[in-house]
């Protein structure tokens, strides 16, 4: 299985630029991550995905990077993320 961290892929790009190499990769049996760089502080996310789901890389790196600037919480428990924010 071929990887690429979406951190090589400048997600911040104009409509303008070129994803033929993504493209490319997409077309292929591929997983996918994300890194957020914030501040100089890189955040990894957690969890590899499927090339057709490279947004939930995105999203899974932006989570971790807001939790760990204390701006969300993290949740508790090994099931939290899998169940949700259930109040116990």
């Amino acid at each position: 299985m071929a990887s690429m961290t979406a951190s090589r892929v400048h997600t911040t790009t104009t409509p303008a630029h070129s994803t033929v190499w993504q493209n490319k990769l997409m077309s292929g049996r591929t997983a996918w991550s994300s890194v957020v760089e914030v501040n100089g502080c890189k955040h990894q996310a957690r969890y590899w995905y499927d090339g057709d789901w490279v947004n939930n890389a995105r999203e899974d790196a932006a989570e971790v990077a807001l939790q760990r600037m204390g701006v969300v919480p993290i949740p508790r428990g090994p099931h939290a993320r899998l169940l949700g924010s259930i109040s116990v």
